[in-house]
């Protein structure tokens, strides 16, 4: 998932407004995370913030300007958390396992209130149309493709098999941490995640070459 949605560089500090809006939408994500993007409004908002309507209409026109530019929050978190820190690792398998290994650790964190943000919203939105769904869509194919990306460079790399389908193979990893968060939140199944954790590693290691560097799970 990409960057923040902000047109500054990176050397401009960022103006009183725009650290305002982003001490905004971090409680905003934190919110939807637990009482869902739909009940996230102005109104909801501004209880919560104890601040007026009006002071957060500067900000945000709109109920969809608010749900979208939280969407884009969520997505710049879920990037500094699981993908930049995931790009310092070895190319090849070892940083896909540590995309894997942030995911789970970003869900098992609490990083949101609610759990995985982008878990939840997807199931709130998956059978709705508009905008504030094609943002949830697009962030999710960017992280599915970015597993997709880290599968590939790894087959090139030599650490998995050529005769892998890359693109399911990302899938069937995208997959089980997904199942493992409505273990972990609803089910509040504290071994899920370790659980999932064993399986990923293991399904990695069934395709894994013999010039596969070793990856272990974190204590």
């Amino acid at each position: 998932m990409g960057t923040a949605a902000s047109g500054r560089s990176k050397a401009e500090s960022p103006s009183k407004g725009d650290r305002t809006r982003e001490s905004i939408l971090r409680v905003a994500v934190d919110l939807a995370s637990v009482e869902g993007l739909e009940g996230l409004t102005i109104g909801r908002l501004a209880d919560e913030l104890s601040m007026s309507k009006s002071g957060l209409f500067a900000h945000f026109g709109s109920k969809e300007d608010l749900q979208l530019a939280t969407v884009a929050a969520a997505r710049e978190i879920f990037a500094e958390h699981v993908l930049r820190p995931a790009l310092t690792v070895e190319a090849g398998v070892p940083r896909l396992w540590a995309l894997c290994e942030n995911w789970i650790q970003y869900i098992e964190g609490k990083v949101f209130k609610g759990g995985c943000f982008f878990a939840a919203a997807s199931f709130e939105f998956d059978s709705r149309s508009g905008p504030v769904r094609d943002a949830i869509a697009a962030a999710m194919k960017e992280w599915l493709g970015a597993l997709t990306r880290a599968v590939d460079v790894a087959i090139r790399e030599k650490h998995l098999k050529a005769s892998i389908d890359s693109h399911q193979f990302a899938l069937e990893i995208y997959s089980l941490p997904i199942g493992a968060h409505c273990g972990f939140q609803l089910l509040e199944d504290k071994k899920a995640l370790k659980h999932i954790r064993t399986s990923i590693l293991a399904r990695i290691q069934s395709v894994a070459t013999a010039t596969c560097p070793q990856v272990k799970i974190r204590r």
